[in-house]
């Protein structure tokens, strides 16, 4: 694994799966035929039948992070860690599901008496101490403990707590003609075969499509690929930072969880900087090597792994952000990454400041709804196909593909906002920034794999399934994908970019 293993606004446009299931009417009425295994399921793999109710196949918890748009600053890294603390709750929460479904059987209100309401209890607690690190910093007390209630989420039926449905920030620039709503479904399943996944946490065999039944021009990325049109910033800044020959990987966020090992609880791959971990402050990326070819790029760019589900294990296989987490399978890296900064269609650009952090995508968009949502997945050879809440499967001699547009409008003032998304926007319709943000140059990423066999649907079984990492909550869904960048080009290399968008150049 490598040398630093460590660690718009729209409802939910499609239901939220987690696994698959099949409704059936019998003579005692309703029968769920519920064909989830979750992770860390003994057995998940044999299909299990219930009646009278539907089985909670994940969990629903309200994504406190994003609602906490204003937390002062002296706040932040402390608000950072217990929010950390409230993603390890859900997942063990989560584990335990996965661990007493003989109980639940038997007990109808098993997951609300005991995990349920431990859940709430220990999140309330959390959700003090937040509140307790905001008033220390002279912020104003919130009303949290409003967040403290998770839903258990029956397979087929869409996560509908508190807050949990379209509540992102950058909702507008998200086009939802790709959605392809009516593939998710337990009919998809073909009579009901288990799809958990290697691990029983996904994917599922709905979760993939063959790119040829994928109609072409279904779906555009915010901004457009590519964003610049016939007028405005036409140019283009390309930089080549490698494929990960390093195997540069750890399951920190530093954006998010700064200071918190294993904050992600799955694994990133990264390029540029190598320095990025939990613990790394401005100063050490700023002195970090990089693996770009211009040493004067040492932004860090990092995405979640792709893994194959073959049967056999990665070096983390025991590990928190890899097993121990519900992701298992190979690890495969790209074997090419495109990364490349063009301009705006109405005017021209700014430099970023240095130190800007952007995350788009949302790795928990199967539980929090589209608002944040940002995927494109694609094959090379057919890349005017695009799904977003699919996997393609391609055919012979065509490797996948992951597309990302960021964000490409700076509020003019910060690098980093309380919930990591406020200081930054997607363009308008029609190019333009919102008022008082600044067009800054669109970072768009492309990350194609030749390695990944076309898995293989038989009979509703999946053979050989890829998947993104995922929190395992999110049963490794296709819409979790998620992209994050933070600038540290030199400043002569960020003007030199800026100069070359705003000319109409192709420049590296």
């Amino acid at each position: 694994m490598g040398r630093n293993t460590r660690k718009r606004r729209t409802p939910l446009a499609t239901k939220v799966i987690a696994g698959a299931a099949a409704l059936a009417i019998g003579g005692g009425g309703l029968v769920w035929a519920n064909f989830y295994a979750s992770a860390h399921e003994k057995n998940g793999g044999q299909n299990t039948t219930r009646s009278g109710q539907a089985r909670v196949a994940t969990i629903n918890c309200p994504d406190v992070g994003q609602k906490l748009t204003k937390v002062p600053r002296k706040a932040r890294w402390g608000v950072a860690r217990e929010l950390a603390r409230l993603d390890r709750q859900i997942t063990d929460a989560y584990t335990r599901l996965a661990e007493t479904r003989q109980a639940q059987a038997g007990d109808a209100s098993y997951v609300d008496n005991a995990i349920l309401a431990p859940l709430k209890d220990k999140r309330a607690a959390t959700l003090d101490r937040i509140n307790i690190n905001i008033k220390r910093a002279g912020g104003q007390e919130r009303d949290l403990g409003r967040f403290a209630r998770c839903q258990g989420v029956p397979a087929e039926q869409p996560g509908n707590g508190e807050g949990g449905q379209g509540d992102g920030q950058d909702g507008g620039g998200q086009n939802d003609g790709g959605q392809n709503d009516g593939g998710q479904n337990g009919g998809g399943q073909d009579g009901g075969q288990d799809n958990g996944g290697q691990a029983g946490n996904g994917p599922a065999a709905d979760d993939f499509i063959r790119i040829e039944d994928v109609q072409p021009g279904t779906r555009n990325l915010p901004n457009g690929l590519p964003a610049n049109g016939d007028s405005g910033s036409t140019g283009s800044f390309t930089t080549v930072c490698g494929t990960n020959e390093n195997a540069l990987r750890n399951s920190d966020n530093v954006i998010v969880a700064p200071g918190v090992s294993n904050g992600a609880q799955h694994q990133h791959d990264y390029v540029g900087n190598q320095a990025n971990n939990a613990f790394a402050s401005d100063e050490d990326l700023a002195g970090g090597d990089t693996s770009c070819q211009n040493q004067g790029d040492r932004s860090s760019y990092f995405w979640p792994v792709l893994r194959i589900q073959d049967g056999t294990q990665d070096i983390d296989q025991d590990q928190p952000g890899g097993g121990q987490d519900g992701n298992v399978g190979k690890i495969v890296a790209p074997t090419e990454v495109n990364l490349t900064f063009v301009g705006n269609r109405t005017s021209e650009v700014v430099a970023m400041p240095r130190a800007l952090r952007i995350i788009t995508g949302d790795a928990k968009a199967f539980t929090n709804g589209l608002g944040n949502a940002n995927t494109a997945w694609s094959c090379t050879g057919f890349e005017d196909r695009q799904v977003t809440d699919k996997y393609p499967i391609c055919p012979e001699g065509s490797g996948v593909v992951r597309t990302t547009a960021f964000q490409s409008c700076w509020d003019g003032q910060n690098t980093d906002s309380a919930n990591h998304r406020t200081h930054v926007a997607f363009v308008g319709e029609d190019g333009s920034c919102p008022n008082g943000f600044q067009a800054i140059p669109q970072l768009q990423v492309r990350l194609v794999y030749d390695n990944i066999p076309a898995p293989q649907v038989d009979n509703g079984q999946l053979v050989n399934p890829y998947a993104v990492d995922t929190f395992p909550e999110q049963l490794h869904k296709p819409i979790t994908d998620h992209n994050d960048f933070i600038n540290f080009f030199d400043e002569n290399v960020m003007n030199e970019m800026v100069e070359c968008i705003n000319s109409g150049q192709d420049c590296q």
